[in-house]
């Protein structure tokens, strides 16, 4: 199962305990499913738990009872003789000339929680942390999706919003948003597997770039060896070492016998150890000097 699949199962193992809760759960499945109006009044799913999850939830806030199609989705319908009796319900009206959010459903400050859980069954799609901070929700209606936008503001989580073949997209790339979503809905076991793996990330990156940094630190220090050795090898062979101050002839000593010293440890080696400054003053002294024997 995918990571989305995982956290609708959590979600239908948790059935609010308040009637209006309960209520407010299956009018956010049913505006976001497959039809809601006098002609039909449907929802489409991949998961057959949802349905099951669905067809007990109408049951028990509507005594309606509904009939299941099973093939590649599950599909969940009312009689016709009962759909205007669920639409009276929820305060929508025959021939609507849009679906639009009616929030008299919401009793209790819990209710819009409920709402957006059953919004997130029904239409909601979430990536694999792992792999991309992505959570969406397919709206079927523009006007509908504007009002969960609004919805959604309220409760300080704005989404962005986009149109993708027609649909009316709601998502967040922000994995704290998410989070948020993930714990406002009922999934906190979600939310917390999130937050571990992120973790994770942040931890490897983290060890990511001190490698990267120390890689391109011992680049720098290889690079500036061997500079320091070819001008050494230029002043031996065509000045003389024994010709060059005292001090530059010991620098240039050590230099040869501790190629993979970094400067900081060459400085330890003299007796008196030397700063990094003068250690660095001295060794560009010695390549400046080289230059002349450069052809």
């Amino acid at each position: 199962m995918s990571f989305s699949s995982d956290i609708k199962m959590e979600l239908i193992e948790n059935m609010p305990s308040a009637r209006c809760c309960r209520s407010s759960l299956l009018y956010g499945m049913m505006e976001c499913g497959r039809n809601f109006s006098e002609r039909d009044i449907s929802i489409q799913t991949e998961q057959p738990a949802i349905a099951d999850f669905y067809t007990k939830l109408l049951w028990r806030c509507c005594r309606v009872p509904a009939y299941r199609e099973d093939g590649g989705f599950a599909i969940v319908n009312v009689q016709e003789s009962k759909r205007l009796k669920i639409l009276e319900q929820f305060g929508h009206k025959e021939r609507e000339v849009s679906l639009r959010l009616n929030r008299a459903v919401f009793d209790c400050e819990k209710c819009v929680a409920a709402y957006l859980k059953g919004v997130f069954l029904i239409c909601g799609n979430i990536s694999d942390p792992n792999t991309d901070y992505h959570l969406e929700l397919n709206i079927p209606s523009y006007t509908l999706s504007k009002d969960i936008e609004l919805l959604l503001e309220e409760m300080e989580l704005p989404a962005k919003r986009l149109r993708r073949k027609g649909d009316n997209v709601l998502y967040y790339k922000d994995s704290s948003q998410i989070e948020d979503f993930l714990t406002l809905i009922g999934a906190s076991n979600a939310s917390m597997e999130m937050m571990n793996v992120k973790i994770i990330k942040d931890i490897r990156n983290a060890v990511n770039r001190a490698n990267n940094c120390e890689t391109a630190n011992m680049d720098k220090t290889a690079s500036a060896v061997a500079k320091q050795m070819k001008a050494i090898e230029l002043i031996e062979k065509n000045h003389g070492v024994g010709l060059m101050p005292e001090d530059l002839q010991k620098t240039m000593q050590l230099r040869k016998d501790n190629p993979e010293k970094s400067l900081r440890e060459l400085c330890s080696l003299f007796d008196p150890p030397v700063s990094r400054s003068g250690m660095n003053h001295r060794l560009e002294r010695i390549i400046a000097f080289s230059k002349q024997f450069e052809k």
